[in-house]
């Protein structure tokens, strides 16, 4: 029942509950070449004129030079984590050991001891979306040689920094990475050659799990996770039993891809194998393959992560389709999506604001994955993008949005007992969106990108994601209601 579902819950966060703003590395950073960077999958990108406008990232938000304003923002946020995902490239620009930069090692460095100084911890990505130039050129993802390249990055990263740094995610939405970048070539590398990315990217992250239980979990104390990206399906006709089968089955094609290898037992869930053997099957030429796992690496694969990293955004109802023999992940997974008219929609194409599919979904990784394992959930990403020329400070949609999915964390913990202890809103400031370059905002902060300065200027949402933290530190679970953004004044009222 809608009434119920949507219903605002009243209630304080557990005392331990972590929470935290995000960045990457591409999206804000910006030295594109300094200090020896290397160039990297998403510079090539933009150099080639895929981007909005022909924006490009070069200089971002200069955060490369901003790291202590950039604190200086995080400190007025009261958030007490910051994620942050490390450029390979600019740490080994080449991708390999042989070519560090110890100028780019150092700027790592030097950001997370003054988190530490300011009493915010760090919590790493080792690795999101943006690939050295050089390891592509190579194959990238399709070439078997990267899994050692990252597994070394990995190893580098733990030594260097894993005195400091207690939580790392491999991967941040490798599927992503799979699907848009080498399945539709939306994104770069551009290449429509999807067979072995998920095969090798798996690989990859368990070979840097087991380095870091191997050689430096017993002296740093740290945990290793992946953080994987899902929407919620609901089926379009819920009295339709194909309509039922085919969510799941959207599930189990681009969450269940990696999470049912990591989380249950080191391969692909049967809904993912067996759809594409009876696609295979009914066809005259082969329309989509996985390669095998071999008896060693499921077992290397199996329980490689110490946390459910969850990066979510929308959610979508599903149908059934007959996809025929074309390659493509609706065609040979055989469903469609749709979105109900009555969900409000956002300056992007691909979000709607549907905040009672998060909790949804928490229960169904709780459920499938997690529960057996024991292992908590992470939300790494949620947020919304907002238009680059209307209410640049007065962004009432993200205020609205982060209230509601927030809540509906909290219900998921409070009400059905799901272990969920972290939530991330992305991102601290505006940035980089990939081939949306600048006009998509998803920040706390306004960044002028027409000032070389890049001035950064708190939203109305940075203001209200403070209060909630620091309510929920005093167990009251209330939302600022007004702000004044010249005198920053806030008023609190319980009443949603």
């Amino acid at each position: 029942i809608p009434s119920v579902r949507d219903d605002f819950l009243n209630a304080s966060f557990p005392n331990n509950f972590q929470w935290a703003v995000s960045s990457e590395s591409f999206k804000v950073e910006g030295g594109w070449s300094e200090g020896g960077k290397g160039e990297t999958i998403w510079d090539r990108f933009s150099h080639e004129g895929h981007v909005f406008e022909n924006q490009t990232a070069d200089m971002a938000c200069d955060s490369y030079n901003k790291l202590d304003y950039d604190v200086y923002l995080l400190r007025g946020l009261m958030t007490r984590t910051f994620q942050f995902s490390l450029s390979w490239a600019r740490i080994f620009p080449t991708g390999l050991r042989g070519s560090l930069s110890e100028t780019g090692v150092l700027y790592y460095d030097q950001l997370i001891n003054t988190l530490l100084q300011s009493g915010i911890e760090p919590s790493v990505t080792l690795h999101h979306w943006d690939l050295p130039q050089a390891l592509q050129e190579k194959g990238g993802w399709n070439n078997a040689s990267i899994v050692e390249a990252f597994k070394d990055f990995a190893d580098f990263c733990f030594s260097r920094y894993g005195d400091r740094v207690k939580t790392w995610s491999t991967f941040s939405s490798p599927w992503v990475i799979s699907h848009f970048g080498y399945g539709t070539g939306d994104h770069p590398p551009r290449i429509t050659d999807p067979v072995v990315v998920t095969f090798n990217i798996l690989r990859s992250h368990a070979e840097a799990w087991h380095v870091y239980n191997d050689k430096y979990r017993k002296q740093q104390g740290g945990k290793v996770g992946v953080s994987l990206n899902s929407d919620w399906t609901e089926p379009q006709n819920p009295s339709q039993p194909q309509d039922i089968e085919a969510a799941e089955r959207y599930l189990h094609f681009t969450l269940g891809w990696f999470a049912h290898p990591i989380f249950v037992n080191g391969d692909y869930p049967v809904k993912l194998t067996g759809q594409i053997l009876e696609k295979n099957k009914h066809c005259s030429s082969e329309v989509a393959r996985l390669p095998a796992f071999t008896e060693s690496e499921r077992k290397r694969i199996q329980g490689t992560a110490d946390f459910f990293g969850l990066n979510h955004y929308t959610s979508y109802l599903v149908s059934q389709v007959n996809g025929g023999c074309l390659p493509g992940l609706n065609n040979v997974g055989d469903f469609q999506t749709h979105v109900d008219p009555a969900w409000p929609p956002t300056v992007s194409s691909s979000i709607y604001s549907v905040p009672w599919g998060l909790r949804r979904l928490l229960n169904y990784i709780s459920d499938e994955y997690t529960s057996v394992s024991g292992v908590p959930i992470y939300i790494t990403g949620n947020g919304v993008p907002t238009g680059y020329n209307t209410n640049l400070l007065n962004d009432t949609q993200r205020v609205d949005f982060l209230k509601k999915y927030i809540n509906e964390a909290l219900k998921a913990i409070n009400l059905d007992g799901v272990s969920v202890e972290r939530f991330t809103v992305q991102s601290l400031m505006d940035g980089f969106e990939g081939p949306q370059g600048y006009s998509e905002r998803f920040g706390l902060h306004y960044v002028n990108f027409d000032d070389m300065d890049r001035p950064r200027t708190p939203k109305e949402s940075a203001y209200v994601y403070s209060q909630i933290i620091e309510n929920n530190e005093a167990h009251l679970w209330t939302f600022p209601q007004w702000i004044c953004m010249e005198c920053v004044y806030i008023i609190i009222s319980g009443d949603l």
